[in-house]
């Protein structure tokens, strides 16, 4: 399970009209606690921004499931409702979950939540579809040295 923290970096930025301006801009990333959240996004930023940025919060952010499509340029926040039925009492139970898609407009974002939740066995209903104002995210990938040692033991075991 990924732990997703909110980074808001704040640096100079040079706008279209070529004036130098101040802004901030969260981003995702994910990390094990608040101290790795800092020491990656500063990583990950780094050859982005030139000159001094800063980085301004970092708040958890609640993603029970992200959702990434390469031709999305935006983020939405989906809450869903997963549907269960109490047997006890015979009722329906609605569970509030958050996910995070990548798009490019709103039904795009639904589109994708149903493409990635039709493996599911559980029912659910979209409640919510708002646009974030996340800039980019950056999920966990393993060292590219780790990955690179794990297939030379393989090859090494095959022979």
């Amino acid at each position: 399970m990924h732990n997703w923290f909110e980074c808001k970096i704040n640096y100079e930025k040079i706008a279209e009209d070529g004036i130098q301006k101040k802004v901030t801009e969260p981003y995702l990333v994910d990390a094990l606690s608040f101290t790795e959240a800092e020491a990656r996004i500063i990583e990950e930023m780094r050859p982005y921004i030139s000159g001094d940025f800063t980085v301004m919060d970092i708040k958890r952010a609640r993603y029970s499931e992200t959702f990434l499509n390469d031709t999305g340029d935006r983020f939405y926040k989906v809450k869903i409702h997963m549907i269960t039925l109490d047997e006890k009492s015979g009722t329906e139970k609605k569970t509030p979950v958050q996910m995070l898609a990548q798009a490019s407009t709103i039904h795009d974002a639904i589109s994708v939540i149903d493409t990635g939740m039709k493996g599911t066995m559980a029912d659910y209903v979209i409640a919510s579809v708002t646009e974030t104002a996340l800039m980019d995210i950056f999920p966990f990938v393993a060292e590219a040295k780790t990955i690179e040692k794990s297939e030379e033991e393989t090859a090494d075991s095959d022979e």
